[in-house]
């Protein structure tokens, strides 16, 4: 049996993770692989500022350092921000997956241009930062959101009634006015929407959180990681003052 452990970015009680548990009912995966969701121990309100962002990086990093050490096959992490992504190639061998780079990657090979649905405009910084890293801009049609304030625990819980039929029509701008033929949910946190949205429209809509699952089973199956070369390890790592660094940032969360 291969085990993944999902980084949840922010610390949350086991009844609001299991509303991230929820994404693994869109995807179909195999009887050989087991996905475990943890939380990180710190983390920002929201992924606004660059020190947000700072914050983020370290608190997922933290919470997969001693993934490969506990048996698991890979890393998965529940942001579109990918955060700790890059630290934690460098760190494991193990595959580390995130939805952000996975997503844009995915509506390349789905389509010529594809749109970002987002909840708000303070997420876009993210956007931006992915596209430019794999340089894509010119095929991203457009980045629309319905200024809806995201609840990082609840997710859209309460809220369909309001959010589905306001992201429906944002999507429907961006396939009609800006001509999108993929439209990529902006937020892992959004994935309740997905099926409405698969209903609504004509255009795949990609689903960043099982994607990043059923990549995992699919690069575990080929046998494949990422590159040393691409993310060296440290000659000299600090995993234990990483982690008590943290340890004594949660003390001050609560």
């Amino acid at each position: 049996m291969k085990r993944v452990l999902v980084i949840v970015p922010f610390p949350m009680s086991e009844e609001n993770r299991d509303q991230r548990r929820d994404q693994l009912k869109a995807v179909e995966l195999g009887p050989d692989i087991a996905f475990e969701f943890e939380s990180v121990r710190v983390a920002p309100k929201n992924y606004v500022s660059a020190s947000d962002m700072a914050l983020a990086e370290f608190g997922a990093l933290e919470a997969g350092l001693r993934a490969e050490e506990r048996g698991f096959d890979a890393v998965c992490i529940d942001t579109m921000s990918d955060s700790g992504m890059a630290a934690l190639r460098s760190e494991l061998s193990i595959p580390v997956i995130g939805p952000g780079r996975a997503s844009v990657l995915m509506a390349m090979m789905l389509g010529q241009r594809f749109s970002i649905v987002a909840m708000w405009p303070h997420w876009k910084h993210i956007y931006i930062k992915t596209m430019t890293e794999l340089g894509v801009e010119s095929h991203c049609a457009s980045i629309r959101w319905i200024d809806a304030t995201p609840d990082n625990q609840s997710l859209l819980a309460g809220r369909e009634d309001e959010v589905f039929p306001a992201l429906e029509a944002v999507a429907r701008r961006c396939v009609e006015e800006d001509g999108a033929d993929v439209i990529l949910l902006g937020s892992t946190t959004m994935h309740q929407a997905h099926a409405h949205l698969v209903e609504a429209l004509t255009v795949p809509v990609i689903n960043p959180g099982p994607l990043t699952y059923k990549l995992a089973e699919t690069v575990l199956g080929l046998g494949l990681s990422h590159s040393r070369t691409a993310y060296p390890s440290s000659p000299a790592p600090k995993r234990d003052v990483i982690q008590a660094m943290l340890a004594e940032g949660a003390r001050f969360e609560h």
